[in-house]
């Protein structure tokens, strides 16, 4: 009987226990020494986490998988996504103005907020983008500052700016062109006669052959070229009696050189004292036949073209250079000519002549390069590219091509101030080649510009002029 009893009173006091611990926990009354001692979770009651506060910016996974969703969206297994609001998402901006103490010194009054993606939206109060980005704080006498612009770091860091050091070195940029050989127009002859004449017989030589100067082409006979020997050999013969003085005789001498008559000629008659009936006639010049009209037995009128001669020793390259890059080019740049035919053959020449005119067909000028070609692989018409190293030896100040904002009116650079303020600087621009600019004007050696997302910081500098115009009533420039 007393087994039973015990027990019941031994469970009536777990029960009474238990509800004025309840009561207890509920109630705003200080709990008692002695209860913090024996129970100390009971000292400390636990509060209920505060509700999420703002709109939904975003909703995510329900089992904690990294994946996200802007609008509602269930799992596979039919779970619906969780929303986050504005208060639960994690930021990389700086902490709230508002929520930071006020510091000698610091910044003054907010006089509203502005778009953080440089839009044309201002908020008296705080708020977010349709992106969840965080409104950033105008303040008084800001708009006054000078023409520089301060972005927070976490804005840096999420849009990926970078930055580099402007650097003193030697820029050579490369203008590649076509181009083709062609002959050169000094090493061209043409073989004629400057009388009426008949062609006997045509030496061993076809187009494509190669001569040298006083290799016999032709035999020939001229009535008035066989006349003026003649003439020539009675003034030879003459006694000095005879009243012919030395002026005829450098007149009859002189007409023959008048047609044409090759020194061999005239020195045979002085040696033999005979007109031949027939003359040799030689190559004016060593070089490959391009043409030949002459045919044995055939009439050849004065000025008729019999041989056209070309002397390949030296050829042209002639290159057309984009109007664009003609400002690059100078006589005397060194350049190096690959043709197609021979791809790992570079020959090295140099440019000779800038012609003065351009193509308006093409927007381009030709340029003249003069190639050595001693065994005779350089052919007319044929194909090339060429390469012309362009630039000075002295260094000059060069950014990244990436650095420069050119809108076509005018290039600037983003100069880097340092705790996140950047000044917009006019520049003048120079050479370009390897993925660097020159800078003429507008930066230093050893400053630091922006080379990369500079897209982002010119739009808060073209906010803040806009809105310094807006509250002066001014147009921003």
């Amino acid at each position: 009987m007393r087994r039973p009893v015990g027990a019941f009173l031994a469970f009536f006091a777990i029960l009474a226990a238990g509800a004025g611990g309840l009561a207890i926990g509920r109630s705003s009354v200080p709990l008692p020494g002695w209860v913090s001692a024996v129970f100390p979770a009971a000292a400390k009651p636990v509060s209920d986490p505060p509700a999420p506060t703002g709109p939904i910016i975003y909703y995510r996974d329900p089992d904690g998988a990294p994946d996200y969703a802007l609008a509602p969206k269930k799992t596979a297994s039919g779970k619906g996504y969780s929303a986050v609001h504005a208060s639960e998402d994690l930021s990389f901006e700086e902490p709230s103005p508002e929520a930071m103490p006020a510091k000698a010194g610091g910044p003054g009054k907010i006089k509203f907020y502005r778009n953080p993606m440089g839009l044309p939206d201002t908020s008296p109060t705080p708020k977010k983008d349709s992106m969840g980005m965080d409104y950033l704080p105008v303040y008084e006498g800001e708009q006054d500052d000078d023409s520089s612009v301060k972005i927070s770091a976490g804005k840096l860091q999420k849009a990926g700016v970078q930055t580099e050091v402007a650097e003193r070195r030697t820029l050579n940029t490369m203008v590649r062109a076509p181009g083709t050989v062609q002959q050169d127009e000094r090493r061209v002859s043409v073989v004629s006669l400057r009388f009426e004449g008949f062609i006997d017989t045509v030496g061993n030589v076809t187009t494509g052959t190669h001569v040298r100067k006083g290799q016999p082409l032709m035999r020939i006979y001229g009535p008035n070229l066989s006349s003026a020997a003649a003439e020539y050999l009675s003034a030879l013969n003459a006694r000095p009696d005879a009243g012919i003085g030395n002026q005829a005789l450098k007149g009859a001498r002189r007409r023959l050189e008048n047609l044409g008559a090759p020194d061999a000629f005239i020195a045979d008659i002085e040696r033999t004292r005979e007109v031949p009936a027939y003359m040799n006639w030689p190559a004016p010049q060593d070089g490959e036949i391009v043409e030949r009209t002459a045919v044995n037995g055939m009439r050849a009128a004065p000025g008729d073209v019999l041989f056209r001669i070309v002397d390949h020793e030296v050829v042209w390259v002639m290159v057309d250079i984009a109007e664009r890059d003609l400002a690059l080019i100078e006589v005397g740049q060194r350049a190096v000519v690959r043709l197609r035919a021979y791809p790992d053959h570079p020959f090295a020449g140099k440019i000779t002549v800038i012609y003065p005119h351009l193509k308006a067909e093409t927007r381009t000028a030709r340029v003249r390069i003069e190639l050595p070609n001693p065994d005779d692989v350089l052919r007319p018409d044929m194909y090339a590219d060429v390469e012309i190293a362009t630039g000075t030896e002295a260094a000059v100040v060069t950014v990244s091509s990436s650095a420069v904002i050119d809108s076509g009116e005018r290039q600037l650079v983003l100069l880097d101030k340092g705790e996140g303020r950047f000044e917009p600087r006019a520049v003048k621009l120079g050479r370009r080649g390897g993925g660097v600019v020159e800078i003429k004007e507008g930066l230093a050696e050893n400053d630091k510009v922006v080379s990369s997302a500079n897209f982002l910081i010119d739009a808060e500098s073209n906010l803040k002029a806009a809105l310094k115009g807006l509250d002066t009533g001014e147009k921003p420039q």
